[in-house]
């Protein structure tokens, strides 16, 4: 597959004058706007979940400031759907809504395989980027994005969830504090179990969409690919493909990149903290045991990650049973249990050193604060700076791990990381 992957050169385009100006961590304000000025947005892919956007920011317009100025999608439908619902322009060409000055933002909800080369371009043409998870297709591209957002002095939040929830990061200065012990390993899983399987169920094949289709029905389908930039093969028209790309590996990584990503990011915040951490070695396993229909990704899923920083991260997803494993953080003197709160709790004999640490208790509720969303938290960085639920360095050592586990269960070995070179070893 490494034919149909842009190199890492190729997305490099922003000005290296201004690399280095902003931390990861904590994006510097990096826009003209004033704290009370209304930022125009722009949504490039709505399907469900782009919709699920327009919604979120028609519904917090008043409050955030904020107003859907633009729309764009390669299926004509979803744009008069999108355009009449925000009384905005939409587009088919999202190059066409990038040139639209007086946006100053951009939602790029698309395909996994199309995330890098938007997200470039939307930094290149000087738009901030909320870019939906997972961060791209391919490490080549996640590492190509990260440097890009310091090139061109841009904030990116990447869409993990779980990023955003206090607990999380209530857990990162519980972790830092010492409270724990020494943190070693973690668990989390994302588990679905959907007569007719979710990723079918929860996207229908519209029948009459096409290329050879006009008006509200027609697919720029060559567009969709991007097999002119490299990014899919070309194909004939599939409608599979189309409407459930989650279950092909041209277009995405089943259910690694489309569920434990969300397990994986708000793990790596807590235990490494808000810039995450880049794996050593991961392995992956499972297989598709049920639903054969026909797809090419596994409806069970297990990876194991080992980290520089001594400790190993146990992360399951599967399609035919949604039970989950509980989330949680295992230390040395201590148990954190990661729910809607975060519990935690002494282990073994190590008791009287976790109550020293926390107060003489041997079992602590942690106090939660209320934190913005995900979209809400951009929006305020964007304004005034401050740290994302989800950077860019956090948004591709995720997608690190999560492609070396892809990788590893395809290709039925161990997968190294070479942290010198950031490259597989």
């Amino acid at each position: 597959m490494s034919h149909l992957t842009l190199n890492r050169r190729d997305f490099l385009k922003c000005s290296a004058a201004s690399a280095g100006v902003v931390a990861l961590g904590s994006a510097l304000p990096a826009s003209v706007l004033g704290a009370n000025d209304r930022i125009n947005a722009g949504i490039i892919g709505v399907g469900g979940k782009g919709m699920d956007h327009l919604r979120w920011l028609q519904k917090n317009a008043k409050d955030e400031n904020v107003r859907v100025a633009a729309v764009c999608d390669v299926y004509q439908r979803r744009i008069s759907r999108a355009a009449a619902q925000a009384e905005c322009d939409g587009f088919m060409d999202y190059r066409k809504l990038l040139e639209r000055k007086d946006i100053d933002a951009v939602f790029v909800v698309t395909p996994d395989h199309w995330h890098s080369k938007i997200t470039l371009d939307a930094m290149e043409a000087g738009k901030h980027v909320y870019c939906e998870k997972p961060m791209t297709l391919t490490i080549e591209q996640a590492l190509a994005v990260r440097d890009a957002v310091k090139r061109c002095n841009k904030v990116l939040q990447v869409g993990p969830n779980g990023t955003a929830r206090s607990s999380f990061w209530k857990a990162q200065q519980v972790i830092h504090e010492g409270r724990v012990g020494k943190v070693t390993w973690a668990q989390g899983s994302a588990n679905r179990n959907i007569r007719g399987c979710a990723f079918n169920v929860w996207f229908p094949i519209d029948p009459t969409a096409g290329p050879d289709k006009s008006g509200d029905d027609y697919v720029n389908w060559d567009m969709w690919l991007g097999h002119e930039w490299r990014l899919a093969p070309k194909i004939p028209w599939n409608p599979e493909h189309f409407f459930r790309f989650r279950k092909y590996w041209p277009y995405n990584g089943g259910v690694a990149t489309d569920l434990i990503y969300h397990s994986l990011a708000p793990l790596l915040l807590a235990i490494a903290g808000s810039n995450g951490e880049y794996p050593k070695r991961v392995s992956a396993g499972g297989g598709l045991y049920v639903e054969k229909d026909g797809r090419d990704i596994p409806d069970v899923f297990a990876m194991i990650a080992d980290y520089p920083g001594e400790y190993t991260l146990n992360l399951m997803s599967v399609l035919t049973n949604d039970t989950p494993l509980p989330t949680r953080i295992y230390g040395k003197y201590g148990t954190i249990e990661l729910k809607d709160d975060a519990i935690l709790s002494g282990n073994g004999d190590f008791v009287e050193e976790f109550k020293e640490k926390n107060g003489g208790y041997s079992q602590v509720t942690l106090p939660l604060e209320k934190r913005k969303d995900l979209q809400g938290n951009f929006l305020d960085v964007i304004r005034q700076g401050g740290t994302l639920c989800c950077n860019a360095e956090l948004g591709a050592a995720t997608m690190v791990a999560i492609k070396m586990a892809v990788e590893s269960y395809r290709q039925n070995k161990t997968m190294l990381w070479d942290a010198a070179n950031e490259r597989l070893a």
